[in-house]
C-alpha cells in the first residue's frame, strides 16, 4: 500500500510528479501516481481521498488548481499542493495558497514536486526513524555540495 498518493489534475502534470517520485524512490517511500480531475471527475477525487490507505497526499494541478482543496475537503490526512506553471502562474498558486479557514493545504513552489516529496517525507518521518535518518543524510549531502561549489567558485574567481 502506498504511503504517499500523488494525484495529477491531468496527464500533462506528469513531469512535475516525476520530480516527486524521484525523491520518494530515493527515500524508499512507497507511492502511487494517478490522474483525477477536480472538475471532470470529482467523485473519483473524493473516492481516492476517502478510501486510499495513503498517509499523505500530493495534489499536482495547474490553472484554477482546485484539486488540492478538493482532496483536503475529503480527508483528514495531510495534503500538499503543487501549483503547475503555465500561462497564468498566479492562478494555480493562489488557488492552493488561499484555502478557506478549516481546510488547510500545504503549498510548495511552482512545479516543485521535489519539495512536495521532501515535505511528505518530513511528515512521515515524525513516526519513522528510517525516513528521518535519510532526511538527515539528504541535508548533509546538500551542505557538502554547497561547500564544494563554494571552494570551486573561490578557486576560479580572481580578486
Amino acid at each position: 500500500m502506498p504511503r504517499v498518493l500523488i494525484i495529477l489534475g491531468s496527464k500533462s502534470d506528469l513531469p512535475v510528479a516525476e520530480k516527486a517520485t524521484k525523491i520518494l524512490k530515493s527515500f524508499d517511500i512507497e507511492y502511487d501516481v494517478t490522474v483525477a480531475s477536480a472538475h471532470r471527475t470529482p467523485e473519483r477525487v473524493a473516492d481516492l481521498a476517502k478510501n486510499s490507505g495513503a498517509e499523505v497526499f500530493i495534489a499536482v494541478a495547474g490553472l484554477s488548481a482546485a484539486l488540492p482543496g478538493v482532496v483536503a475537503a475529503a480527508t483528514l490526512k495531510p495534503v500538499i499542493g503543487v501549483p503547475v506553471s503555465g500561462k497564468l502562474n498566479l492562478d494555480s498558486i493562489l488557488s492552493i495558497v488561499q484555502m478557506p479557514g478549516g481546510i488547510p493545504v500545504a503549498c510548495v513552489g511552482l512545479d516543485r514536486g521535489d519539495n512536495a516529496a521532501l515535505l511528505a517525507a518530513e511528515i512521515l518521518a515524525v513516526k519513522d526513524d528510517k525516513i528521518q535518518a535519510k532526511l538527515a543524510e539528504h541535508r548533509s549531502k546538500m551542505a557538502e555540495d554547497v561547500a564544494k561549489d563554494s571552494e570551486e567558485v573561490s578557486r576560479n574567481v580572481q580578486c
